[in-house]
């Protein structure tokens, strides 16, 4: 009776050990489908529909890392969707915000943001966590990161986990910049992000559209006493390198760079670049949909002068009008 009893018992557990691993085959082979399949997310050229997609989004992708708390796909997918909300919708909240004068809506938004990059940076510091312990040793300063990020990240796959992560901890420091209390503190760690976004170029240059250069060319051009012929090197480098399928790169080579260097011809002409182009890619259909939204903006005379010190003349201010791109 007691051996009968033992064996029933035995069997129980080996199914239930069964399930289990079937429940968490199941589960990791649905968070690979789905990373897989968000590439399609950008192909959806209306701004509107895309966020509303995003938003809807978070809950699953939350969901299947509390199923799956050790899954790289739903860790990359939280850091990529919270950094891509808050540097794509939020911080395109905040310039309505501004061109407004809605200081209260302003600092809403910048809240927001906030607590988006809080996120994102969470989620890929567990990422990166998973291939090395030790960071917050090692970010110490600029040379012990650096060691570290070259010691333990040699894979060119590693290039996304590192983009991504690097790119929300710049961002963030870029909305808390003004922040009489905190703004410090992020701006002295900015060095962080940096070292992440260049081990993932140094890995990988074309890695999320050459994201990474992008990036970098922002915080080289990030004032005219910082580096801005190195950011223009850069975004020349991204120029060629995506041949006018990206249209944040004519952004930013206008928002950063010919706004430091107070350029107005090179300001004017590479935000008409922007507008001019058609749907030159259309699986970048999103970020050139939203680079629309904001070189429009940026064209005004008020924003213009304001955050560039540049005059706009008045056919490009108002060059043509932004809706949904693409089909």
């Amino acid at each position: 009776m007691r051996s009968h009893i033992a064996l029933v018992s035995l069997a129980a557990a080996l199914a239930l050990g069964s399930n289990g691993c079937i429940m968490k085959i199941l589960t990791d082979g649905q968070i690979t489908a789905t990373r897989q399949a968000s590439t399609s997310f950008d192909t959806i050229g209306d701004v509107e529909l895309a966020r509303s997609a995003a938003e809807a989004s978070f809950g699953q992708f939350e969901g299947m890392h509390a199923l799956a708390p050790y899954n790289q796909d739903a860790l990359y997918l939280l850091t990529k969707t919270w950094t891509g909300y808050g540097a794509g919708f939020i911080v395109d909240e905040i310039e309505l915000a501004q061109d407004a004068n809605n200081d209260g809506m302003e600092e809403y938004q910048r809240k927001r943001a906030r607590m988006a990059f809080d996120r994102a940076v969470f989620y890929g510091l567990q990422l990166l966590g998973q291939s090395a312990e030790g960071f917050d040793q090692a970010k110490k300063n600029a040379g012990s990161l650096a060691k570290w990020l070259g010691d333990h990240f040699t894979n060119k796959d590693d290039a996304p986990y590192l983009l991504w992560t690097g790119v929300a901890w710049l961002s963030r420091a870029d909305v808390m910049k003004g922040d009489e209390n905190e703004g410090p503190i992020f701006i002295a760690d900015v060095y962080v992000g940096v070292a992440m976004i260049e081990r993932a170029v140094a890995l990988d240059p074309a890695a999320e559209h050459y994201t990474g250069l992008i990036a970098l060319a922002s915080y080289h051009a990030r004032n005219g006493m910082a580096e801005p012929e190195q950011a223009k090197q850069m975004l020349d480098q991204a120029m060629k390198m995506t041949g006018g399928r990206d249209l944040l790169v004519p952004l930013a080579y206008a928002t950063t760079y010919a706004c430091v260097k107070g350029d107005a011809a090179l300001y004017q002409d590479m935000l008409n670049r922007v507008l001019s182009a058609q749907d030159p890619d259309p699986y970048q259909r999103l970020e050139n949909a939203l680079a629309k939204r904001r070189a429009k903006r940026w064209l005004a005379k008020r924003r213009a002068k304001d955050s560039c010190g540049v005059d706009v003349s008045p056919p490009a201010a108002t060059a043509s009008v932004v809706g949904p791109v693409g089909k």
